[in-house]
């Protein structure tokens, strides 16, 4: 999580930087050009102005979300935040693990799975042993828990 705290600050950095002194220079130099109503720099960069800005409202927003996490909630003995669990594929008898991550996060392909995934949601709250079925876009799934490592554990 720490990881990812960082990741979104450094992108912070960036886009303040970009917002504060690369496109006020752009603004100006497009300016320069003359009338404002057909000159595409000037749109364009004031274009980028506003997804920026938009940008680093949403990256903030998601910061301040992160350090609200409080840390005891996350239970010791269930699938939370920052688990990682082994379940069983009860209909193709096979292994899978999983890490529940945040969004930004989650890469399905490397088995990092967002807690807001219809598989992530079925998961959460779960104990080892317990079985589980999950309904999906490609039909309904069914696991069993096999092994569970916490974030606590991890730490």
């Amino acid at each position: 999580m720490e990881d990812l705290k960082k990741k979104l600050q450094e992108e912070i950095a960036a886009l303040e930087y970009e917002m504060h002194v690369e496109l006020p220079k752009e603004i100006a130099r497009a300016r320069a050009y003359g009338d404002l109503s057909e000159n595409a720099e000037y749109s364009a960069a004031k274009e980028r102005q506003s997804y920026v800005d938009a940008r680093l409202s949403q990256l903030k927003g998601r910061l301040r979300d992160f350090s609200m996490i409080d840390m005891s909630r996350i239970p010791r003995d269930k699938v939370g935040l920052g688990s990682e669990v082994t379940v069983l594929d009860l209909k193709k008898d096979e292994e899978i693990r999983y890490k529940l991550v945040t969004s930004e996060e989650a890469d399905v392909n490397s088995g990092r799975i967002s807690t807001t995934s219809p598989i992530g949601k079925g998961l959460l709250g779960k104990e080892v042993g317990d079985t589980v079925r999950i309904v999906i876009p490609g039909g309904a799934r069914e696991f069993e828990i096999l092994k569970l490592t916490t974030i606590h554990d991890q730490v």
